[in-house]
């Protein structure tokens, strides 16, 4: 399952991979449009109780959400991170393991080029999962993440088989505190 995170628009998508192969299970938004733009708690409830409902009606396995990066308004990068945090919060409360991506990651992963437009990514999401229209542009993204979880997952999958390395101790919390 991919989160492109949004306050007003959260998109998600659910794929399910077997190896190399993607197929698309649902995809949609989830709009806080209704809610007062004023009333942020609502807003981040909205979200929280959407990613609920589609990871309870699709029973995903892992999620991936696209990490948020400093914007030129930093009152609306303030805004965009609760609304990360509501979905983050929504799916650890689901059990979900969560993987983040940068958007530079996951356009490189679909696109084959971080600088990719967000038309070249729909289109390379609905070639990739055999989409009979293009997903919208919040849609695409999600599935563009999950897309990229998919293929990440199987890349680390066999580089674990190939040699797995050994665990670290050094900076490891203890008791909830560093040392």
């Amino acid at each position: 399952m991919g989160i492109d995170p949004g306050l007003r628009t959260t998109g998600f998508g659910v794929i399910e991979a077997q190896g190399q192969h993607l197929r698309y299970v649902a995809s949609g938004t989830i709009s806080t449009a209704k809610e007062e733009q004023g009333n942020l708690p609502a807003r981040l409830k909205v979200l929280f109780d959407g990613i609920t409902e589609v990871v309870t009606r699709y029973q995903p396995t892992q999620a991936a959400v696209e990490i948020v990066f400093v914007n030129v308004n930093p009152q609306s990068t303030l805004l965009l991170g609760q609304a990360r945090g509501a979905c983050l919060t929504a799916l650890v409360n689901c059990k979900l393991p969560v993987a983040e991506y940068t958007a530079l990651q996951m356009k490189q992963a679909v696109a084959g080029h971080g600088r990719a437009a967000k038309a070249e990514v729909q289109a390379m999401v609905q070639r990739l999962l055999k989409l009979p229209g293009l997903p919208g542009p919040d849609a695409a993204d999600a599935l563009g993440l999950a897309i990229t979880q998919a293929h990440a997952g199987l890349t680390l999958a066999r580089l674990g088989e190939a040699s797995p390395l050994p665990r670290k101790t050094s900076g490891r919390y203890r008791e909830g505190r560093g040392h």
